[in-house]
């Protein structure tokens, strides 16, 4: 990691392309605006660095999945108007593309009148389908656009998307601050303090396999949220409408039969609806009791008690997915109660994916945890244990191009 570190070499004066993760919520009033902008804070400390080394800055992203269609409502430019909001005392330029002849003479002429230090936020590079390609010739024009290359999106960098992985072969490639910070913090789960407790929650079923994986180290395995149902079914109890795919059950019942299968702590009750609805009544049902017209959207009271008896035991937690259905109060008990919880203890605290860090911001519990990253599919690839491929980049970029840009 220290050999692609932006502090580790002198950028005064440079010309840098960020890959940014400007891939923020919006929501339409009058117009469209941001409406939570944690990710784009988490890019300010690189911002900031470079702007006190004098460095000009071209910030790339994307927003959604256009498919390489232009898409309005994912424009680039409520983030362009988000980052002025960040930075006031800097001048912030939306450009409507991100490539080409004109975008080169805008930023030419921007840097050369009267803000010769403006940032220059480009279009939504997924307007190209070439870009989730991985073209060269895509990555290419980018990389003529600037010297050095900063990836400091860390929640894309398991794509082998052009801005992540093909640019890093044109240019000097580097990791930003706030990428630097997420694989210091989530390699303390790859090596943690024991006793280690992981928690697995969130509606996708597909992060079963994880569970598996964790086995052999992970001291306590406690599941909620969807991922629960395919194991209560497995151990042939009724889970009504709840969610779950038969697929799921089956690696379920593989992963029951492992000896060591005992970690895994199961909910012990639910809070059940006989409806998908923020009003709907919800009642404290035993798991091995859910009826056939419910379906389990929270954690129960019971449940809640278990799962501190073993985070209490515990060094190192790790957090990947909420507990209920936390967007509606009603359904939000478990997850706020189990961060209010974990935020007491002395234990290292790790908290990945998207909607795990969206509760503990709704619930003011992101300050309490050691880290809430900003990574989704990225941070569970790093947790696996996996390579992430514009991390590979860098560590490849690195040997290519270490005598270009001299080491401090």
């Amino acid at each position: 990691m220290n050999r692609f570190k932006i502090t580790n070499f002198p950028l005064a004066n440079k010309t840098i392309l960020l890959r940014a993760d400007l891939d923020a919520p919006l929501e339409k009033n009058k117009a469209y605006k941001v409406s939570d902008n944690r990710r784009l804070r988490a890019v300010l400390p690189t911002i900031k660095f470079l702007l006190q080394n004098n460095c000009r800055i071209i910030v790339i992203g994307h927003v959604g999945r256009p498919e390489g269609k232009i898409i309005p409502s994912l424009s680039v430019k409520p983030i362009a108007e988000e980052f002025q909001k960040l930075l006031p005392a800097e001048k912030i330029s939306y450009l409507n593309d991100c490539l080409g002849k004109d975008v080169s003479e805008q930023i030419q002429a921007g840097w050369s009148k009267r803000w010769p230090k403006q940032i220059f936020i480009l279009e939504n590079l997924r307007f190209y389908k070439e870009e989730e390609e991985n073209d060269q010739a895509f990555a290419h024009s980018l990389a003529s656009l600037a010297d050095i290359y900063i990836n400091d999106a860390f929640a894309n960098s398991h794509r082998k998307h052009a801005s992540m992985e093909a640019i890093t072969h044109y240019l000097p490639s580097l990791a930003g601050i706030n990428v630097e910070k997420e694989l210091q913090e989530l390699s303390k789960a790859l090596r943690p303090l024991t006793p280690v407790a992981w928690i697995m929650g969130g509606a996708k079923l597909d992060k079963i396999h994880l569970i598996k994986k964790l086995l052999p180290d992970a001291d306590y395995i406690l599941v909620g949220g969807a991922l629960a149902f395919p194991f209560l079914r497995a151990k042939g109890f009724p889970t009504g409408m709840s969610k779950l795919t038969p697929d799921s059950v089956n690696q379920a019942k593989e992963i029951l039969q492992d000896r060591r299968s005992s970690k895994i702590i199961l909910p012990v009750d639910f809070v059940a609806a006989e409806k998908m609805a923020p009003d709907a009544p919800g009642y404290i049902t035993a798991s091995d009791n859910i009826q056939t017209r419910q379906i389990g959207l929270d954690l129960g009271p019971e449940t809640v008690k278990l799962f501190k008896q073993y985070l209490r035991k515990a060094k190192t937690i790790v957090w990947n997915g909420p507990l209920g259905y936390f967007e509606w109060a009603a359904f939000a008990n478990s997850t706020k109660e189990i961060g209010r919880f974990i935020g007491k203890l002395t234990a290292i605290s790790i908290c990945g994916g998207g909607d795990t860090a969206r509760a503990l911001q709704q619930f003011h519990l992101d300050q309490v945890m050691t880290h809430v990253s900003t990574g989704g599919g990225a941070a569970l690839e790093f947790l696996e244990g996996n390579k992430l491929a514009a991390i590979t980049a860098l560590e490849e970029n690195y040997l290519i191009f270490k005598n270009k840009i001299d080491v401090k």
